[in-house]
C-alpha cells in the first residue's frame, strides 16, 4: 500500500472526530460521544504504527540512509514563481515517531477520560476538543514547510486554550487558559519574525530545500545570511534565536515557563496529552527539524544549551517544594524539557558528535510514556481523593493497587533506575552532555539526583506516609482507567530497549547508542540517593520535612514561591508598562484623539443648532430668505461689480 493512500487519513479523522462531535455531539451521540473519539484515535494510532512499520523497515532507507519522503503535496497559495505555500506531508524519522508518540498517547488518555470524565454535562464538547488538538498536532509535525508548522503551531495553541479553560465556570480555569494563550503568542510573535527572516533569505518555505540552501556554505542564500548582521550579529543567529523563543514559549522552557503549572487547571487527562508527552515537546521538536542549520551556527546551540539547563535545575528545585501533585508533575515535565533541549544544544551533525540529537529524542519518547503515566495515576488519585494536595493523601496503595504499582513504575524511569526506558534514555542525554561540556553534565547530574528526590516525594506522600480511611466501596476507577495505566506502564518498562539510534540520528545513519557501566555509576548512586533521602523524609508521617524546609529559610521559601517570577512579570506588566506606556498611552487616547473627535462633533452639533432654522418648513420664511438673496446680489452687482 502507497503512503498517500492511507497517510492522509491519520489526520483527517481526528479532524472529522472534532466536526462531528463539535457539531451534533450533544443532540445525537451524547452517550457515544467518547467511543466515536476513542474509535477514531484507534485507526489514527494502527494507521501510524503501520506507517511506522513501512518507513523504517521496509522502504524508507535508500544506501543506508533514511529518506525524507513527502507522499502528499500540494499548492495552496502561489505568491510567484517559485514562491508558494504549499500543503503536504512529510515522513522522515522523527516525523513517523511523532506520529506515533502522539496518536498512542492521544489514544490512552482518550481511553482514560471513557471513566474520569463520565458525567461531565460537556463530554461530547471535551471530546471533540482532544480531537482537534490531535490533528493540529499531527499537522505539526508532518508539515513539510515552514508556514504550514506555523499554522498548525497556533491552532495547537487554540486547542490548548480550550482544554485549559475547560472548566469555565472557575475563575481560576480561566485565568490559566488566559495566561497560557497570552504568553505563548508573545512566544509565537518571535517564531513568525523568525521564520519569515529564514524564508526571505533562504527563497523558500519548503524545509528540505531551504535546509539544503542554508547550510550549502557556496550558496548564495548561505553566504547573505551569514554576512548580514543586525547589532553586530548574524541575520542568522537572530533567525534561530527567534525561532527558538517560540520554541521556549511552547515548551515552557526559563523565562516563557509560568504558564505550565497554572494549566494544570484543566482536566487531568488533559495535562497528561498536552503538557507532558505531546504540545509540550513541539519546541523540542522543532529545533530537531531545523537541527541541521542550527548546527552550523553556535551562538544559537549556545543559547539552547543553556536555557535548557536552567530550565531543569530551576524546575526541578522549585518542583521539590510545590504539594499540587498536578504542579510537581508539570515542574518536572519543564526539568525533563530541558533535557531535551540541551541535549540538542550540545550535539553536532553527523556521527558520534550527533549523539545528543538522538539522546535528545530518544529522551523524548521515552518521556512520553512514563510522564503521560504519571499524570494519568495522578487523574485516579484525583478522582478518588477529589483533592490535588498530597497533605489530603497517604496510605493509598491499600485503595489503589494497579495505581500504585505503575506509578512506582513510573517513578522509577523518571528517576533513572536500570533497566527501565527513562534510565536509558537520560543516560544518553548525560553521555552527550559530559563528552561535550563538564558544567552542563554536572548540572544535568545534580537534576537527575533532584528529579529522583521529588518524584519519590510525591510517591512516598501519596502511597504511604499517614494513614488515611476511606468509604469501603471506593475504588481506583473504571477498567477504562485502569487499562490505559497498565499498557503505559508496560511502555515504560519495554521502550528502552529499542536501538533507538538504528532509527533516528542527525544524518539518517546508523549510529550505535554506547552503554558504558562505569558511566551508569554516578547517576544511578545519585538516584538512589535521592530516593532514599526521600524515603527517610516521606515514608512515615513526622515533622522533618518541616525541620528541614526551616533550616533553609529564605532558599526554601523563594523555591515554594516559584523565585517570585511570577511577581517580577506581575511588576513589569503593572508597574512599568502599564504606567509607563498603557497610562499615558490612554491618556492621549482620551484627552487628545477622542478629544479631537468630540471636538469636532460639538462644533458639528452647534452649527446644526444654528443654521437649522432655515429649513424650517415654512414658505413664509423660505420666500423671505430668497428675496433677501436677490436684495444682496443686486447690491453687491450695482455697487461692488466693476
Amino acid at each position: 500500500m502507497n503512503y498517500s493512500e492511507y497517510i492522509s487519513l491519520i489526520l483527517l479523522l481526528p479532524l472529522a472526530g472534532f466536526v462531528l462531535l463539535g457539531l451534533f455531539g450533544k443532540k445525537l451521540f451524547k452517550q457515544s460521544s467518547g467511543m466515536i473519539g476513542v474509535l477514531v484515535l484507534l485507526i489514527s494510532t494502527v494507521l501510524s504504527l503501520y506507517t511506522a512499520y513501512q518507513y523504517f523497515f521496509v522502504n524508507g532507507k535508500l544506501n543506508d540512509v533514511y529518506q525524507t519522503i513527502i507522499p502528499v503535496k500540494y499548492t495552496w497559495l502561489q505568491f510567484a514563481s517559485g514562491t508558494s505555500i504549499d500543503m503536504g506531508i512529510t515522513l522522515d524519522p522523527i516525523a513517523v515517531m511523532m506520529l506515533v508518540v502522539v496518536t498512542f498517547v492521544s489514544l490512552m488518555v482518550h481511553i482514560f477520560s471513557l471513566g474520569y470524565m463520565k458525567g461531565e454535562k460537556r463530554f461530547s464538547t471535551y471530546y471533540s476538543f482532544l480531537s482537534l488538538f490531535t490533528f493540529s498536532m499531527l499537522g505539526l509535525v508532518v508539515a513539510s514547510n515552514i508556514f504550514q508548522i506555523y499554522i498548525f503551531w497556533e491552532l495547537v495553541g487554540i486547542s490548548s486554550y480550550l482544554l485549559i479553560g475547560f472548566y469555565f465556570d472557575r475563575p481560576s480555569a480561566v485565568a490559566a487558559s488566559k495566561k497560557a494563550f497570552i504568553i505563548t503568542r508573545f512566544a509565537d510573535l518571535c517564531f513568525l519574525i523568525g521564520i519569515l527572516i529564514l524564508a526571505f533569505e533562504g527563497g523558500t518555505l519548503d524545509f528540505n530545500t531551504l535546509i539544503h540552501r542554508l547550510t550549502d556554505t557556496q550558496s548564495s542564500q548561505y553566504i547573505s545570511i551569514t554576512t548580514a548582521s543586525f547589532l553586530g550579529v548574524s541575520v542568522l543567529t537572530w533567525a534561530l534565536t527567534l525561532v527558538f523563543i517560540g520554541g521556549a514559549g511552547k515548551s515552557a522552557m526559563f523565562p516563557l515557563h509560568v504558564w505550565l503549572p497554572d494549566a494544570m487547571e484543566g482536566p487531568t487527562p488533559v495535562s497528561a496529552l498536552i503538557h507532558a508527552a505531546t504540545m509540550v515537546v513541539a519546541g523540542v521538536y522543532l529545533v530537531a527539524r531545523l537541527f541541521p542549520v542550527f548546527s552550523i551556527n553556535e551562538a544559537s546551540l549556545y543559547i539552547v544549551t543553556w536555557i535548557g539547563a536552567i530550565s531543569a535545575i530551576l524546575a526541578a528545585i522549585v518542583a521539590c517544594t510545590q504539594t499540587d501533585i498536578k504542579r510537581v508533575l508539570a515542574y518536572s515535565t519543564m526539568s525533563q524539557i530541558g533535557y531535551m533541549m540541551f541535549a540538542l544544544g550540545v550535539a553536532h551533525l553527523g556521527g558520534e558528535s550527533g549523539l545528543g540529537y538522538t539522546a535528545s529524542m530518544f529522551h523524548l519518547f521515552t518521556h512520553a510514556f512514563f510522564k503521560s503515566l504519571l499524570f494519568l495515576c495522578a487523574g485516579a488519585v484525583i478522582h478518588l481523593i477529589h483533592s490535588n494536595e498530597m497533605n489530603d493523601m497517604g496510605g493509598l496503595r491499600k485503595y489503589m493497587p494497579v495505581t500504585h504499582i505503575t506509578f512506582l513504575v513510573a517513578c522509577l524511569a523518571i528517576a533513572g533506575v536500570p533497566p527501565l526506558s527513562g534510565f536509558f534514555s537520560k543516560e544518553e542525554v548525560l553521555l552527550a552532555a559530559f563528552h561535550s561540556n563538564k558544567l552542563i553534565y554536572g548540572i544535568a547530574l545534580f537534576t537527575s539526583g533532584l528529579t529522583a528526590f521529588y518524584m519519590f516525594r510525591l510517591y512516598f506522600s501519596i502511597f504511604w506516609n499517614k494513614s488515611k480511611s476511606l468509604d469501603t466501596h471506593a475504588h481506583e476507577g473504571t477498567f477504562s482507567m485502569k487499562l490505559p495505566l497498565i499498557v503505559l506502564s508496560i511502555c515504560t518498562l519495554l521502550a528502552g530497549f529499542i536501538p533507538f539510534g538504528n532509527f533516528i540520528s542527525s544524518d539518517g545513519k546508523n549510529l550505535e547508542l554506547p552503554f558504558l557501566l562505569n558511566f551508569s555509576i554516578a547517576p544511578v548512586l545519585f538516584a538512589l540517593t535521592g530516593i532514599v533521602v526521600a524515603m527517610r523524609m516521606y515514608k512515615k508521617e513526622n515533622n522533618l520535612p518541616h525541620r528541614v524546609a526551616a533550616s533553609l529559610g529564605g532558599l526554601y521559601k523563594a523555591a515554594y514561591r516559584k523565585f517570585y517570577i511570577d511577581e517580577i512579570y506581575l511588576f513589569i506588566t503593572k508597574k512599568i508598562i502599564f504606567n509607563l506606556i498603557g497610562r499615558p498611552a490612554a491618556w492621549i487616547d482620551k484627552n487628545i484623539v477622542d478629544g479631537t473627535m468630540n471636538g469636532i462633533a460639538y462644533g458639528t452639533g452647534k452649527v446644526s443648532h444654528w443654521i437649522k432654522g432655515i429649513q424650517s418648513g415654512k414658505v413664509q420664511g423660505y420666500a423671505l430668505y430668497f428675496f433677501s438673496g436677490i436684495i444682496v446680489l443686486a447690491i453687491l452687482v450695482i455697487y461692488f461689480w466693476k
